[in-house]
């Protein structure tokens, strides 16, 4: 399963062939919310959700902030059940009800896809609500992973009037499901302050 996020890089002479990408997303803290963002992406700008700790440059795991920084997307995850999809030139896995992600900093797969059931403490990925009807996996602390500094920091779907995160950055669906389509393994969210 790991190799999937590894290998979703496409060559750089594939990608020169590829129109109509966005390169860069930008993410600033929306005045006078803290818990909230404003996301633009070519030349559009919408209201996010941010972590329930706001915008970090220091994150660790458990304290409920958005990381600032850099961070390309990787690949992602849908609910096939659930949605219906634009297209992606990312690679997407479905959700099964064995889809988990480990949280726990003492465990060799921490910050790492894995499958249910599983010993250590780990997010389930089947979610009930509707948040990770489409989810996207942030490049943050993926390569190199250290301990602690956070984990499942993802792009997925926001609740309802915006509400936080747990350190992910969140848009309606029908926004994010829009986008989809222009999204690569070299578009950058970039996380400001």
């Amino acid at each position: 399963m790991w190799q999937l996020f590894v290998s979703s890089l496409r060559h750089p002479n594939e990608l020169r062939q590829m129109r109509g990408f966005y390169s860069d997303i930008v993410v600033r803290k929306r005045p006078c919310h803290i818990t909230q963002g404003l996301f633009t992406a070519g030349g559009k700008t919408h209201i996010c959700a941010l972590g329930k700790g706001g915008i970090r440059a220091l994150k660790r795991e458990g304290d409920g902030a958005t990381p600032l920084g850099a961070f390309r997307i990787l690949s992602g995850f849908y609910r096939a059940d659930h949605v219906r999809l634009r297209g992606a030139a990312l690679p997407l896995t479905r959700l099964t009800a064995r889809s988990g992600w480990c949280d726990d900093v003492s465990d060799p797969n921490y910050n790492r896809p894995v499958e249910l059931p599983y010993p250590a403490s780990h997010e389930t990925m089947l979610r009930k609500d509707a948040l990770y009807d489409l989810v996207l996996v942030l490049d943050y602390n993926i390569v190199p992973r250290k301990k602690s500094l956070g984990s499942a920091i993802f792009f997925h779907v926001a609740r309802a009037g915006y509400e936080p995160t747990e350190g992910c950055v969140a848009l309606p669906f029908a926004v994010l499901n829009k986008m989809l389509p222009r999204l690569s393994a070299r578009t950058m969210l970039r996380v400001c302050s």
